[in-house]
């Protein structure tokens, strides 16, 4: 690299002038490195900028807390993903914290845990349905038992549909006599 660049590069660099540049090269014989810190040493360029960074509230005004910005956000603005995630999530802790029991006539006929009533459900429903409602006219009932919240409203349905077979059934009843 001839001199001339040198001087050019040192220039650039140190944003000084050409005269400069060239007297602090001379100064270093010809090192770059030694004219620039020559050059800082003089005052007539400012080293690297420094920047801290710190991870305390109080010296950034700008500082927002995390945990307090998701509430908020999930607080003023309920997407539905989270929605339904929520009601799937709700109905897994019922699903498994629950047995689905078969009676008749006040007594216990059939108790299975609600996941294996599900699977049944799920996998032979074409059979299972039809079965289910058909024993509903024989006095079978059908109930969830686990903690009360979560199956009052699933055995308010299941009863109310027991008493719907018994009225069609003593309606069919009343009709033959």
């Amino acid at each position: 690299m001839d001199k001339l660049e040198k001087v050019e590069r040192l220039r650039e660099r140190a944003n000084v002038t050409y005269e400069e540049a060239k007297d602090a090269l001379e100064q270093a014989g010809d090192d770059l490195l030694e004219a620039m810190v020559l050059l800082e040493r003089m005052g007539k360029t400012k080293g690297p900028e420094r920047s801290t960074y710190s991870t305390d509230s109080e010296e950034q005004p700008e500082y927002i807390r995390v945990q307090e910005k998701v509430e908020e956000q999930q607080q003023s603005d309920p997407n539905f993903g989270h929605s339904l995630g929520s009601v799937i999530r709700t109905i897994f802790r019922l699903i498994k914290d629950t047995s689905f029991v078969i009676s008749r006539k006040e007594k216990t006929v059939f108790e299975m845990p609600s996941w294996v009533a599900v699977l049944i459900l799920f996998f032979s429903w074409h059979v299972t349905l039809p079965l289910m409602l058909i024993a509903l006219f024989f006095g079978f009932r059908y109930a969830l038992y686990g903690q009360e919240e979560d199956t009052q409203a699933a055995n308010e349905i299941l009863n109310k549909a027991g008493e719907f077979a018994d009225d069609v059934e003593s309606g069919m009843h009343h009709d033959n006599n």
